[in-house]
């Protein structure tokens, strides 16, 4: 059931498709990767990708809503700083990533490919400010540094 309202949520949201664990945008086709919270564990992604973990209580939630519209406005700039999207909208399941983060309510949560978690946030954040956050973070100035010297 849960699966099945994240995929109308995608659909009313206008993306022309939504694959298991991704979605593509129509201006772009970018696709963005967004998983399920029941079958992610964070230690897969150490050193790999930075996570977004959006919470909420349900998939209707306006917030959660207007996140994951902001998230699809523009993937590319999340795609260029290894961001995988996370979604948790079911407080009664106990994912080991609710567990871990404890949300209240919708949460935003940014954890960097370190684990750590770089920034928590009640409300909605578009990409611009997301992609902000990231690119100060040490690691992704590492990131940008080794690409300048490779290039």
């Amino acid at each position: 059931m849960k699966r099945f309202l994240i995929f109308g949520l995608i659909a009313l949201m206008g993306a022309p498709a939504f694959a298991q664990n991704a979605d593509a945008t129509p201006e772009s086709g970018v696709m963005l990767d967004i998983r399920d919270s029941e079958n992610v564990t964070l230690s897969d992604f150490l050193w790999l990708n930075r996570l977004i973990i959006v919470f909420a209580d349900s998939d209707r939630d306006p917030a959660f809503q207007r996140q994951m519209e902001l998230l699809l406005e523009r993937p590319e700039a999340l795609l260029e700083r290894d961001v995988i999207v996370v979604i948790d909208t079911n407080p009664s399941e106990q994912s080991e990533i609710r567990t871990i983060l404890r949300p209240r309510g919708f949460s935003f949560v940014l954890l960097d490919k370190d684990g750590v978690v770089k920034l928590r946030k009640p409300t909605p954040w578009d990409v611009r400010e997301i992609s902000r956050s990231i690119d100060k973070t040490d690691l992704r100035q590492q990131e940008l540094r080794e690409a300048r010297e490779a290039g």
